[in-house]
């Protein structure tokens, strides 16, 4: 499954070779670094699931998951403990971690998931523990606590993108703090200042220094040409040994009867190229075809030539050099065929209601429909243009559209090669910006490329950019809390060693159960204590940890669940584990503060302890027998698969869904 991918980056970072991912880069860095310390040598080539590692030696990287996996069960328990002040209730919550058949699956493999819930649960647990130091601000463990919240955020956003609903929930009671401290006015206002500082240095600052270091390191390290490359802009690329524009020179600045390639800054957009085939009969004129080609071809090749004038007096080594500028009207022929990038207004082949575009004239000489007016994004007119640097726009003159590659992939008749189109739709988007990639002019000085070597900043908003744009639903996020569906792990028939991705059931639906339970519960204390009912004083303490405890983990919940019915990506299963810790955690408080509320009402004290002690007993046996059950879709399956009677797990197929 996804060792595939994510051990196969972890020999990119071993081999230094660049690839692209849509995740930030701290749980590949770390799993390549466990692998590189436990003497893998980045050679096992990860192709698909179910090859034998032999020789290899993975122990190292899967090793290193499954400690972070494990930690997460002190991370509950310590959590529990420190917003309950109950060791049942800290007890219970670490039970459902250990013998819940999902996290065990997750944990035990080469993934970035059980990396992500350490840093997660790493962040909530300091958050708890410096929100337990506030009659001592700064102090030495206040700072300590604190700084390490910010570390955790940075880990968990260095990982994966959602690391921000954890960023988000430490936000919110952040705010909550500091508003609980403005209106404490034996408070002095310079000591609130002093206050808002810690928490902008540790919450903000420190995470964010910290992932923009993640980024340096990543930057750094993975410094040869690899897969990832043809995903970022040529001047990114040109910082990658081995990839054809590292250490070329090039003239800096567009001029008339320069030779260049234009590369689409859609991300896999291609170059700008044409060749002798032309469009069939009915895909609108049959002129010579353009398309935008994904590797290096003499065929990418064009010429810019003034749009009123020939350019053959400019490859005279005498004539002056005229630079092209800012809002220029330009024509561009095909060296190779000498034809003229050329639009009109028949259909494009795939796109509705976008033009087509064709190479047109016989040896540069064209109509007007041959023009086109070039601009820089964020220049003035006038301005020059420079090679790579310059994201630029070509406008045709005739129709005001603009010259864009739709991603979309042509038939056969067009060498499965990218359609270019002109769109009349004036939207900004990557689909319709070029920059110049191969520059030729013998009359100007080359430079190197060093000189347009991106800075720091810009790689990382780049990187950043190609992430977001990347990601695009294989389950549904109502499945989730139901268990409706697992993942297949490895194996898929009867011979197969199979390993199954599914919750402990009788865990997933206690904790969906206790969610309900939960709000029922924090409502009815919420209105008796509004109504002034009188309590004792453990109720009241108990009443405060439900709401106040109980409160943050269902914030915490809510914040890793819900945002994923407004995402437009691929879902599957795993990412509701995040929020299945939240949820494991309030299955502990919760029963134990209604066990307790029960109690609360028998007499004598004994029988109250019986019954707390009793109902206690009563979920941990049957949380642990129904990992006894459910045990062998962590740890492996073979056999008949659970669909057929004679199947050893034929019994434990509550659900139709599930595959196992």
């Amino acid at each position: 499954w996804d060792e595939t991918h994510f051990g196969k980056m972890g020999s990119y970072y071993i081999n230094r070779t660049f690839f692209f991912d849509v995740h930030p880069p701290l749980g590949k860095m770390l799993i390549g670094l466990a692998g590189y310390l436990s003497g893998y040598d980045g050679t096992f080539p990860f192709q698909k699931p179910g090859d034998r590692y032999e020789q290899h030696n993975y122990v190292g990287m899967r090793g290193f998951c499954a400690f972070l996996g494990s930690c997460l069960v002190p991370f509950a328990y310590l959590i529990v403990l420190e917003l309950s002040k109950s060791l049942p209730a800290a007890l219970l919550a670490a039970f459902v971690l250990i013998f819940d058949t999902g996290c065990i699956t997750l944990s035990q493999y080469i993934l970035l998931d059980p990396i992500l819930m350490f840093f997660l649960m790493g962040a909530v647990l300091s958050m708890v523990k410096c929100n337990s130091c506030a009659d001592r601000p700064f102090s030495a463990s206040w700072w300590f606590w604190l700084s390490l919240t910010g570390v955790n955020l940075a880990g968990a956003m260095g990982v994966k993108f959602v690391g921000l609903f954890v960023v988000l929930l430490v936000g919110l009671n952040t705010i909550y703090d500091l508003w609980d401290l403005l209106g404490n006015l034996s408070l002095s206002l310079v000591m609130f200042g002093k206050h808002l500082l810690a928490r902008v240095l540790c919450l903000i600052l420190l995470p964010l220094a910290l992932y923009a270091a993640m980024f340096a390191v990543h930057f750094t390290v993975l410094n040869k040409s690899g897969p990832g490359d043809g995903f970022f802009s040529s001047a990114f690329q040109s910082q990658l040994i081995g990839n054809n524009l590292h250490n070329v020179s090039v003239p800096e600045h567009l001029a008339y009867g320069s030779v260049v390639t234009m590369k689409n800054l859609r991300m896999a957009g291609g170059y700008l190229h044409s060749h002798w085939h032309l469009y069939p009969e009915g895909i609108g004129a049959r002129q010579q075809q353009v398309t935008a080609y994904l590797h290096k071809d003499l065929n990418n090749l064009w010429i810019i030539k003034k749009h009123d004038s020939d350019t053959a007096d400019l490859s005279d080594p005498s004539s002056p050099v005229e630079f092209v500028r800012h809002g220029d009207i330009i024509r561009l022929e095909h060296k190779e065929t000498s034809r003229n990038l050329h639009s009109h207004q028949h259909e494009a082949p795939l796109t509705r209601k976008h033009f087509q575009v064709t190479g047109y004239g016989i040896n540069g000489t064209g109509d007007s429909s041959d023009f086109w007016r070039i601009e820089v994004v964020g220049r003035k007119a006038g301005k020059l243009i420079k090679v790579l640097r310059s994201q630029v726009r070509l406008t045709h003159v005739a129709t005001g559209c603009i010259l864009g590659s739709s991603g979309k992939t042509l038939p056969k008749w067009g060498w499965e090669q990218v359609e270019v189109t002109c769109t009349p739709y004036l939207k900004e988007s990557p689909n319709s910006l070029w920059n110049f990639e191969d520059h030729i002019n013998p009359k100007l000085p080359n430079i190197s490329l060093d000189v347009l070597k991106p800075s720091f900043a810009e790689m990382l908003l780049e990187s950043h950019m190609v992430m977001i744009r990347d990601n695009e639903v294989t389950s549904k996020p109502w499945h989730w809390p139901i268990n409706y569906q697992g993942l297949r792990f490895s194996g898929v028939n009867e011979t197969d060693y199979r390993v199954y991705l599914l919750g402990n059931p009788v865990i997933w639906w206690l904790n969906l159960v206790t969610i309900g339970l939960y709000l029922l519960i924090a409502v009815s204390t919420a209105v008796a204590l509004k109504r002034g009912v009188q309590l004792t004083t453990e109720l009241k303490e108990l009443s405060r940890v439900v709401l106040r405890g109980g409160g943050q983990i269902t914030l915490g919940w809510l914040l890793h669940y819900f945002p994923f019915f407004m995402m437009g990506r691929v879902l599957y299963f795993h990412h509701y584990f995040p929020a299945m810790l939240f949820s494991s955690m309030l299955t502990g408080i919760t029963w134990d503060a209604l066990l307790k509320f029960c109690a609360g009402f028998l007499s004598p004290s004994t029988t109250a302890r019986k019954v707390y002690r009793g109902g206690f007993l009563t979920l941990v046996l049957l949380i642990t027998y129904s990992f006894y059950l459910f045990h062998p879709l962590s740890y492996g399956m073979i056999g008949p698969m659970a669909s057929d009677p004679s199947s050893p797990m034929a019994g434990l197929r509550w659900m139709d869904s599930w595959e196992f």
